[in-house]
């Protein structure tokens, strides 16, 4: 079952109960045991969106709120 595109992130329940997360039909992440079966009652209660924000904190690529910061560094000046 794949669930929830909107934002990229969608995710898998697979035979033995492990949960793939996948972003732009890539891999990211695998939950397991406690972590899977906690995810997947999360998800089942949220509406798509907030099951975007599980997935993303999931796989840890969600914001930091430091764009903005990181926008001034000198590194990232072109």
């Amino acid at each position: 079952m794949t669930v929830g595109q909107a934002s990229g992130f969608a995710y898998r329940v697979r035979k033995n109960g492990d949960v793939e997360i996948s972003h732009h039909g890539r891999q990211a992440t695998v939950l397991r045991g406690q972590a899977a079966s906690a995810f997947v009652v999360q998800a089942s209660r949220c509406a798509p969106e907030d099951a975007q924000q599980l997935m993303a904190r999931a796989t840890g690529n969600y914001k930091r709120s430091n764009e903005r910061l990181a926008s001034r560094h000198a590194r990232n000046r072109a």
